[in-house]
């Protein structure tokens, strides 16, 4: 035998979309905190700087290259 449900309708039928519109609110007041405190943030920080000291090779006067070796 098939049983069927009927759910009623529900008591308070209020669709005024106030989730929605708290949502959107709240995404304007985040994208503009991000643009008051983010952006100069990020524009202050830069490239960090790194001192290494470049390494010291020493390479002689003349370079003796024996091609015909004697055995």
């Amino acid at each position: 035998m098939t049983t069927i449900v009927n759910s009623p309708a529900p008591a308070n039928d209020n669709n005024s979309n106030g989730g929605l519109l708290v949502a959107i609110f709240g995404l304007i007041v985040l994208g503009f905190l991000f643009f008051y405190f983010g952006l100069p943030a990020l524009r202050k920080m830069g490239t960090p700087q790194i001192n290494i000291p470049a390494p010291e090779v020493n390479i002689p006067n003349e370079i003796d290259v024996n091609i015909n070796q004697t055995p």
